[in-house]
Protein backbone atom coordinates (compact mmCIF):
# COMPACT_ATOMS: atom_id res chain seq x y z
CA UNK A 1 0.00 0.00 0.00
CA UNK A 2 1.23 3.46 -0.85
CA UNK A 3 0.38 6.91 0.60
CA UNK A 4 -3.27 7.21 -0.41
CA UNK A 5 -4.29 3.75 0.77
CA UNK A 6 -2.43 4.16 4.06
CA UNK A 7 -4.17 7.49 4.70
CA UNK A 8 -7.59 6.14 3.71
CA UNK A 9 -7.27 3.06 5.90
CA UNK A 10 -6.51 5.31 8.88
CA UNK A 11 -10.14 6.42 9.14
CA UNK A 12 -11.18 9.98 9.93
CA UNK A 13 -8.66 10.93 12.62
CA UNK A 14 -6.08 13.35 11.16
CA UNK A 15 -3.36 12.40 13.66
CA UNK A 16 -3.77 8.69 12.88
CA UNK A 17 -3.51 9.55 9.16
CA UNK A 18 -0.34 11.58 9.77
CA UNK A 19 1.24 8.79 11.82
CA UNK A 20 0.43 6.33 9.07
CA UNK A 21 2.00 8.62 6.45
CA UNK A 22 5.20 9.14 8.47
CA UNK A 23 5.70 5.56 9.62
CA UNK A 24 8.19 4.38 6.99
CA UNK A 25 10.88 6.64 8.41
CA UNK A 26 10.27 5.69 12.05
CA UNK A 27 11.95 2.64 13.54
CA UNK A 28 11.41 0.91 16.87
CA UNK A 29 8.76 1.98 19.35
CA UNK A 30 7.05 5.21 18.28
CA UNK A 31 7.47 6.85 21.68
CA UNK A 32 7.48 10.63 21.83
CA UNK A 33 4.56 11.13 19.44
CA UNK A 34 0.96 11.88 20.46
CA UNK A 35 -1.06 8.70 21.14
CA UNK A 36 -3.09 8.93 17.91
CA UNK A 37 0.07 9.40 15.83
CA UNK A 38 1.48 6.28 17.51
CA UNK A 39 -1.67 4.40 16.52
CA UNK A 40 -1.15 5.49 12.92
CA UNK A 41 2.44 4.24 12.94
CA UNK A 42 1.40 0.87 14.38
CA UNK A 43 -1.46 0.66 11.87
CA UNK A 44 0.93 1.37 9.00
CA UNK A 45 3.14 -1.54 10.04
CA UNK A 46 0.12 -3.84 10.32
CA UNK A 47 -1.05 -2.81 6.83
CA UNK A 48 2.39 -3.50 5.32
CA UNK A 49 2.70 -6.90 7.01
CA UNK A 50 -0.79 -7.95 5.93
CA UNK A 51 -0.33 -6.71 2.36
CA UNK A 52 3.10 -8.21 1.71
CA UNK A 53 1.94 -11.68 2.80
CA UNK A 54 -1.45 -11.62 1.05
CA UNK A 55 -1.83 -14.14 -1.81
CA UNK A 56 -3.68 -11.67 -4.07
CA UNK A 57 -0.92 -9.07 -3.70
CA UNK A 58 1.76 -11.70 -4.23
CA UNK A 59 -0.03 -12.92 -7.35
CA UNK A 60 0.29 -9.42 -8.79
CA UNK A 61 3.97 -9.10 -7.91
CA UNK A 62 4.71 -12.35 -9.77
CA UNK A 63 3.91 -10.62 -13.07
CA UNK A 64 6.55 -8.01 -12.26
CA UNK A 65 9.24 -9.96 -10.47
CA UNK A 66 11.26 -11.20 -13.44
CA UNK A 67 11.75 -7.68 -14.78
CA UNK A 68 11.77 -5.57 -11.60
CA UNK A 69 12.94 -8.03 -8.92
CA UNK A 70 12.63 -6.64 -5.38
CA UNK A 71 10.97 -3.46 -6.68
CA UNK A 72 7.89 -5.48 -7.71
CA UNK A 73 6.17 -4.87 -4.35
CA UNK A 74 6.88 -1.13 -4.51
CA UNK A 75 5.34 -0.97 -7.98
CA UNK A 76 2.30 -2.90 -6.82
CA UNK A 77 1.80 -0.39 -4.00
CA UNK A 78 1.61 2.38 -6.62
CA UNK A 79 -0.77 0.37 -8.82
CA UNK A 80 -3.10 -0.16 -5.88
CA UNK A 81 -3.13 3.55 -5.06
CA UNK A 82 -4.15 4.15 -8.66
CA UNK A 83 -7.12 1.83 -8.44
CA UNK A 84 -8.18 3.31 -5.12
CA UNK A 85 -7.97 6.84 -6.54
CA UNK A 86 -9.69 5.88 -9.79
CA UNK A 87 -12.58 4.22 -7.94
CA UNK A 88 -12.56 6.63 -4.99
CA UNK A 89 -16.32 7.29 -5.12
CA UNK A 90 -16.89 3.62 -4.25
CA UNK A 91 -14.97 4.04 -0.99
CA UNK A 92 -15.53 7.57 0.33
CA UNK A 93 -18.32 10.15 0.23
CA UNK A 94 -15.90 13.10 0.04
CA UNK A 95 -14.57 13.68 -3.50
CA UNK A 96 -10.88 12.83 -3.81
CA UNK A 97 -9.84 16.39 -4.68
CA UNK A 98 -11.49 17.75 -1.52
CA UNK A 99 -10.20 14.84 0.59
CA UNK A 100 -6.60 15.47 -0.47
CA UNK A 101 -6.84 19.20 0.24
CA UNK A 102 -8.21 18.44 3.71
CA UNK A 103 -5.28 16.12 4.37
CA UNK A 104 -2.70 18.65 3.18
CA UNK A 105 -4.31 21.21 5.50
CA UNK A 106 -4.00 18.73 8.40
CA UNK A 107 -0.28 18.33 7.62
CA UNK A 108 0.20 22.10 7.68
CA UNK A 109 -1.75 22.47 10.94
CA UNK A 110 0.33 19.75 12.62
CA UNK A 111 3.69 20.72 11.12
CA UNK A 112 5.48 20.75 14.48
CA UNK A 113 4.92 17.03 15.07
CA UNK A 114 6.06 15.92 11.62
CA UNK A 115 9.34 14.08 11.15
CA UNK A 116 12.08 15.89 9.24
CA UNK A 117 11.65 13.39 6.42
CA UNK A 118 7.94 14.24 6.15
CA UNK A 119 8.63 17.98 6.33
CA UNK A 120 11.03 17.58 3.42
CA UNK A 121 8.54 15.58 1.36
CA UNK A 122 5.46 17.66 2.12
CA UNK A 123 6.06 20.66 -0.22
CA UNK A 124 6.54 18.33 -3.21
CA UNK A 125 3.49 16.24 -2.26
CA UNK A 126 1.31 19.34 -2.04
CA UNK A 127 2.72 21.23 -5.05
CA UNK A 128 2.32 18.26 -7.39
CA UNK A 129 -0.76 16.91 -5.58
CA UNK A 130 0.55 13.36 -5.50
CA UNK A 131 -2.57 11.92 -3.90
CA UNK A 132 -4.90 13.23 -6.61
CA UNK A 133 -2.45 12.42 -9.42
CA UNK A 134 -2.73 8.70 -8.64
CA UNK A 135 -6.17 8.71 -10.28
CA UNK A 136 -4.77 8.88 -13.83
CA UNK A 137 -2.41 6.59 -15.72
CA UNK A 138 -0.36 9.66 -16.63
CA UNK A 139 -0.03 10.58 -12.97
CA UNK A 140 1.08 7.07 -12.09
CA UNK A 141 3.62 7.22 -14.91
CA UNK A 142 5.10 10.42 -13.45
CA UNK A 143 5.29 8.93 -9.95
CA UNK A 144 7.00 5.76 -11.22
CA UNK A 145 9.47 7.85 -13.23
CA UNK A 146 10.31 9.92 -10.13
CA UNK A 147 10.81 6.77 -8.09
CA UNK A 148 13.04 5.29 -10.78
CA UNK A 149 15.08 8.48 -10.74
CA UNK A 150 15.56 8.12 -6.98
CA UNK A 151 17.12 4.69 -7.61
CA UNK A 152 19.44 6.36 -10.16
CA UNK A 153 17.37 4.60 -12.84
CA UNK A 154 18.51 1.17 -11.65
CA UNK A 155 15.01 -0.08 -10.86
CA UNK A 156 13.52 0.51 -14.31
CA UNK A 157 10.26 1.43 -12.59
CA UNK A 158 9.51 4.14 -15.14
CA UNK A 159 8.53 1.42 -17.65
CA UNK A 160 6.29 -0.51 -15.25
CA UNK A 161 3.24 1.47 -16.33
CA UNK A 162 3.41 -0.80 -19.40
CA UNK A 163 2.67 -3.87 -17.29
CA UNK A 164 -0.13 -2.05 -15.51
CA UNK A 165 -1.77 -1.31 -18.85
CA UNK A 166 -1.15 -4.82 -20.20
CA UNK A 167 -2.82 -6.46 -17.19
CA UNK A 168 -5.06 -3.55 -16.25
CA UNK A 169 -8.30 -5.50 -15.82
CA UNK A 170 -6.58 -8.25 -13.84
CA UNK A 171 -4.91 -5.78 -11.49
CA UNK A 172 -8.11 -3.82 -10.97
CA UNK A 173 -10.13 -6.95 -10.16
CA UNK A 174 -7.41 -8.17 -7.78
CA UNK A 175 -7.28 -4.79 -6.08
CA UNK A 176 -11.05 -4.78 -5.55
CA UNK A 177 -10.97 -8.22 -3.91
CA UNK A 178 -7.91 -7.44 -1.84
CA UNK A 179 -9.15 -4.06 -0.65
CA UNK A 180 -12.40 -5.51 0.63
CA UNK A 181 -10.37 -7.97 2.70
CA UNK A 182 -7.88 -5.44 4.05
CA UNK A 183 -10.66 -3.07 5.08
CA UNK A 184 -12.19 -5.85 7.18
CA UNK A 185 -8.78 -6.62 8.69
CA UNK A 186 -8.09 -2.96 9.50
CA UNK A 187 -11.51 -2.58 11.10
CA UNK A 188 -10.54 -5.36 13.53
CA UNK A 189 -7.02 -3.98 14.03
CA UNK A 190 -8.31 -0.47 14.72
CA UNK A 191 -10.79 -1.78 17.29
CA UNK A 192 -7.91 -3.67 18.91
CA UNK A 193 -5.77 -0.51 19.07
CA UNK A 194 -8.64 1.56 20.43
CA UNK A 195 -8.88 -0.92 23.28
CA UNK A 196 -5.21 -0.58 24.15
CA UNK A 197 -3.10 2.16 25.65
CA UNK A 198 -0.51 2.89 23.01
Amino acid sequence: MNFLAHIYLSGDNDLVKIGNLMADGIHGKPDGFPADVQKGIILHRAIDTYTDAHPIFRQGTKRLHERYHHYAGVIMDIYYDHFLAKNWANYHATPLKEYTLQFYKALEENYDILTERTKGMMPHMIEHNWLLSYATVEGIGRILTQMDHRTKNKSGMRTSVDEMLEFYNEYEAEFTDFFEQIQAYIKEKTAELEGETV
